[in-house]
């Protein structure tokens, strides 16, 4: 995983623009935000969800780049004082902190705009225009208002309102776990998977991860301090933010996660010990500390 982890880090320092390429302030806030660290947990979806097909690493790099682009304009956008108003992301000052508000709003929007360039750039998928138009369109899918886009509206008109745990799912099915989902399916795509059932069983595998990954994030806002996660502790109580601690309690949140961490790994049990990386991952997910 680490060594997946360092080819993410060396692709996006590639697909980047220079920093010291004109207009030289908006490409500095823009690698500021993708290059700063991060568990690149969705990158690494898409290498494993590859190479469980037998994908070689360089037709799974455009994806890989893409999705985590996509998640670093998320974070920019989800930073600012319209939105969750935070001053620290990776322990380090958020992006509009560091270059300015109307700075990380243009950098956000242009890393949208290159994760697209990245993907329709990828010469591996000429051969395929059909599957390589399909994984465009699921990249679009979980940026939108049915996505990524949509879940955190549905945060914004949810904040202090007594949410059942359906609507909070519903609001983190949108918010992280498109994203996580379209990791996973890009991952199979650009590996020429065409199986219609196994698409179904890593969308399976995508959403289970997906809420886990939002249910430990909410649980870990409670138990660790702001050093420890790299961004402000207990934020979301402090915004009367629905949670899932908040809603089901804590205790039912870890039997939840832990639920959610098997079904995932049930989910994948067809592709035998080509799924092992996949399992790792939603383990990772389930026991994080930051």
């Amino acid at each position: 995983m680490l060594a997946l982890s360092a080819r993410a880090d060396a692709v996006l320092a590639r697909a980047l623009p220079a920093d010291d390429l004109a207009p030289i302030a908006l490409h500095q806030a823009m690698r500021y935000a993708v290059l700063g660290g991060g568990k690149r947990l969705r990158p690494l979806l898409v290498y494993v969800t590859g190479l469980a097909f037998r994908a070689p690493l360089e037709v799974l790099d455009s994806s890989a780049v893409a999705v985590e682009v996509i998640h670093a304009y998320s974070l920019v956008h989800d930073d600012l004082p319209a939105m969750d108003d935070d001053d620290l992301r990776r322990g380090r000052p958020t992006c509009h902190v560091a270059f300015g508000e109307a700075m990380a709003i243009l950098a956000g929007d242009a890393l949208q705009a290159l994760a697209f360039e990245i993907l329709a750039a990828d010469t591996a998928l000429r051969a395929a225009p059909l599957r390589h138009l399909d994984m465009l369109r699921t990249l679009a899918g979980a940026c939108g208002s049915h996505g990524m886009a949509g879940g955190q509206a549905l945060d914004l008109a949810a904040t202090g309102l007594p949410l059942t745990p359906a609507e909070l799912e519903r609001m983190h099915v949108h918010k992280t776990g498109a994203l996580i989902r379209a990791s996973v399916r890009l991952g199979a795509l650009a590996a020429g998977c065409e199986d219609e059932p196994m698409l179904a069983a890593l969308e399976d595998y995508g959403h289970a991860i997906g809420l886990a990954f939002q249910i430990r994030d909410d649980l870990l806002d409670i138990e660790a301090g702001t050093a420890q996660l790299g961004k402000t502790a207990g934020k979301d109580v402090a915004a009367n933010k629905p949670t899932y601690p908040a809603i089901l309690g804590a205790d039912a949140s870890r039997r939840q996660l832990a639920e959610l961490t098997a079904r995932a790994q049930e989910a994948v049990a067809a592709l035998g010990s080509n799924a092992r990386n996949l399992c790792e991952l939603a383990r990772f997910v389930a026991l994080r500390e930051s």
